[in-house]
């Protein structure tokens, strides 16, 4: 039988520029699977903590994503809701249903490949008897070597250059997807390999269902940023070093410094396009969350620890 699958992406509005290559890569990758794909979308309309220029530019960006988001399951909220709790109840939700979760995320372009490399890989985990696994594909060259086992085979040996732009295998490079099926058509045999300890980020993590409903999920207490690793910190401690899988030689893009990543906040409007998120941090809500967030994510295993939440961020913001 097919492996079933499950991708979520959470688009906030202000990612109304950036949402349509991930969308377009998407489609052609479950045009080339002939099994059963789950698409899921929540749209973010929140301003708590980013301001639209306008209302009107607002409505602009919601009908935009919404006529590029439209199809699957999509939802709409008004409500404060982080890639953090998105991705806790895309977990929930859907872990009961399919076979294979996916993270999805805004700024990625997905291998056309994606669902029959998985699905042969979840085939082969099973008939080895590792029905609980996470996997990877091959990712952009990192800023240490802790990530060169998770780097793409043609990205590994190049050298890290801060705030390099222009080189093709660098983090702040902007991949189109034309550039991505170039590398990932070259292939003939797929280079899979064990990694141990897991490494990984949010952007296209694999997730087998019977890691969830064997307990596994986002602590409640990561509101805001660290899902990814504390995600792989309950893993650990639910159910030990299960296999992690790494596609080497197949790329999923991260385009994580995309000018088109943050358009239409009120403030960032001369915003650097080397660092569209450079004004968010100077945000003192930003520092606050960040922060607190932070230090709930080293705390998860500390019984004596009491846990900060987004009131504990506004109730400072307010109070200073």
């Amino acid at each position: 039988m097919k492996t079933k699958f499950a991708i979520g992406c959470l688009v906030q509005w202000y990612e109304c520029d950036i949402i349509e290559e991930y969308v377009d890569s998407l489609k052609e990758a479950i045009e080339q699977y002939d099994g059963q794909v789950i698409c899921d979308f929540t749209i973010v309309g929140n301003q708590d903590l980013e301001t639209c220029t306008s209302e009107e530019q607002l409505d602009e960006c919601i009908m935009k994503i919404e006529s590029i988001c439209n199809f699957g399951n999509v939802r709409y909220t008004k409500d404060l809701h982080t890639i953090a709790d998105y991705r806790k109840g895309f977990n929930d939700d859907y872990c009961e249903q399919i076979d294979v979760l996916i993270w999805g995320e805004s700024d990625a372009i997905l291998p056309k490949q994606m669902f029959v490399v998985l699905d042969s890989l979840h085939q082969t985990s099973l008939q080895n008897n590792n029905p609980k696994y996470l996997a990877f594909f091959g990712t952009c060259k990192m800023w240490d070597e802790s990530w060169s086992p998770i780097e793409h085979v043609d990205f590994t040996d190049k050298p890290f250059i801060d705030n390099d732009e222009a080189n093709w295998w660098s983090l702040r490079y902007d991949m189109t997807k034309q550039e991505m099926n170039k590398i990932n058509d070259k292939v003939d045999t797929l280079d899979v390999r064990v990694v141990s300890p897991h490494k990984f980020n949010g952007c296209g993590l694999v997730i087998s269902s019977e890691v969830i409903k064997a307990g596994v999920n986002i602590p409640k207490s990561v509101f805001f940023v660290h899902e990814d690793t504390a995600f792989q910190q309950m893993t650990n401690k639910v159910l030990g070093n299960i296999p992690q899988y790494i596609i080497k030689n197949i790329l999923l893009v991260h385009n994580r410094k995309h000018k088109n990543k943050r358009r239409y906040i009120k403030g960032e409007e001369g915003f650097d396009p080397k660092d569209p998120g450079g004004m968010r941090r100077t945000n003192k809500w930003y520092t606050l969350a960040n922060k607190m967030c932070e230090e709930n994510y080293h705390n998860l295993f500390n019984p004596n620890y009491k846990s900060y939440t987004w009131q504990d961020v506004f109730k400072k913001v307010n109070n200073d």
